[in-house]
């Protein structure tokens, strides 16, 4: 009766926009999950708790509790505990990785951050106004977001060496975890086409709901998983799944039978990664630039794009040469002690989550599948295990996914709802969710590798 009243008296009250925590899944799916995962209710509650705000990124990773409680105790740990940087950088530098990406949600999330543990709101004006230390990260931050192979440790010692405004080894660590972080954490948030909280900038508009919002494949779908145009697609989606796993079977045969030589294993990864590297994004269309904070902060000059149309190659990083296993783990965890362990944790917990099935079957070992998306990733990135036999890469993930991965490791504010529907039609949202974990753990990897390979061979 109030609002009513408040209508009456001339008063604007704004509406909600958008349907829930995603553009993409529909809102009941995920309400449901903690509905019926007593520790995903936990583990809300306790996130409530601790943050006294329950966001949309965790309300989606609800999905996957494992998942979930492995990455708000990291997230939790760089954020607000005992580390190298003091708390208002940290933030800084979370709305600097974002902004790469024009991610307004996560900027705008940490700009509340920022502003309330004593940040100076003239900071938020862009990088010329921040301090000198944080204006030497600008450069690192594009060169990890978008092209990471190109970082040498003489960009390193620059910040080691800084005349007045000098890194140390613990802090620079503290940086580079942040930054990848936020700029993965971009990918995840556009790739499950996460809305801003209601009560968040972006939340709410005073603008008549109305139809040009939505394209008219969204309309004919009613947005939820008995997908209409289904029909017109039935012949050529019938048995999706089961093509699949026929092919990882027929796989694992091979496997067993012929072994290829290390030389045709090379030229397998040479000539998928080069495929990679001409894989379109998002139809290329160009971004609207950014109105919010973001636009602060970015050189739209430089991203993943325009080094590709040049036809630059990324060189080859060999995984066994340089590996987070073998070299990255232990140097982060002996310069900012137990991130090393909470990330290795949140990475094997992505890399080995499965629940046997696909789609409706059961008892599916998936990890061919898993590894094949993980190491395509890598491969984008020009990183190579030998063991691998990149030949894999084409029988599992069709042309439609690979431009879905693509766009979303490299362009991810060019995802689109069309595209997170065209690949894996027939999976439920829970299981392209777990893909976008995915993705976001072998992006964040793949750019920690080449910042952290940098890092030691200052050292040595």
């Amino acid at each position: 009766e109030k609002l009513q009243r408040k209508g009456d008296l001339g008063i604007r009250i704004p509406r909600p926009l958008g349907n829930g925590p995603s553009s993409f899944i529909p809102e009941k799916e995920i309400l449901q999950v903690s509905k019926v995962d007593t520790r995903t209710q936990e583990i809300f509650e306790d996130a409530f708790a601790a943050l006294r705000r329950l966001d949309n990124i965790s309300l989606i990773m609800g999905f996957h509790p494992q998942y979930l409680e492995s990455f708000l105790r990291t997230q939790h740990y760089l954020l607000q505990m005992d580390g190298p940087l003091p708390l208002h950088y940290r933030h800084y530098i979370g709305i600097m990785a974002a902004a790469r990406h024009q991610c307004s949600y996560l900027v705008n999330l940490h700009v509340n951050d920022f502003l309330q543990v004593g940040g100076d709101p003239k900071w938020l004006n862009g990088l010329s106004e921040a301090p000198q230390k944080l204006q030497q990260l600008g450069e690192l931050n594009k060169i990890l977001a978008h092209r990471p192979w190109l970082i040498t440790k003489e960009h390193i010692e620059c910040f080691l060496k800084a005349e007045e405004h000098s890194w140390s080894l613990a802090e620079l660590i503290h940086a580079v975890v942040l930054l990848t972080h936020y700029h993965s954490l971009s990918s995840f948030t556009f790739g499950c086409g996460i809305m801003p909280e209601i009560n968040c900038d972006g939340g709410h508009t005073f603008r008549p709901p109305s139809l040009s919002q939505y394209c008219v494949c969204d309309i004919a779908n009613g947005n939820s998983h008995a997908n209409h145009h289904d029909d017109l697609l039935g012949n050529q989606m019938c048995g999706e799944v089961e093509v699949l796993m026929e092919r990882m079977k027929h796989l694992q045969e091979c496997r067993d039978d012929e072994e290829a030589s290390q030389e045709e294993m090379a030229t397998r990864f040479e000539r998928e990664k080069t495929e990679s590297m001409l894989v379109v994004t998002a139809e290329d269309e160009e971004c609207v630039p950014s109105r919010d904070i973001s636009r602060h902060f970015e050189d739209t000059s430089y991203g993943y794009q325009d080094f590709a149309r040049r036809g630059e190659q990324v060189p080859t990083f060999r995984a066994q040469d340089y590996s987070w296993e073998d070299h990255g783990f232990s140097l982060v965890n002996r310069l900012y002690p137990d991130v090393g362990q909470m990330l290795d944790e949140k990475f094997q917990m992505a890399y080995n989550l499965t629940y046997n099935t696909m789609a409706t079957h059961k008892d599916v070992d998936t990890s061919m599948l898993r590894r094949a998306i993980w190491n395509y990733i890598h491969c984008m990135f020009g990183i190579r295990y030998d063991d691998y036999d990149y030949g894999e890469i084409n029988q599992l993930l069709d042309r439609s996914f690979k431009i879905y991965i693509k766009t979303m490791v490299c362009s991810p504010e060019k995802t689109t709802k069309r595209m997170y529907e065209s690949f894996w039609r027939q999976f439920q949202h829970s299981e392209k969710v777990h893909v976008n974990l995915l993705l976001m753990e072998a992006r964040m990897q793949a750019e920690l590798l080449y910042a952290l390979r940098a890092i030691t061979r200052y050292m040595t």
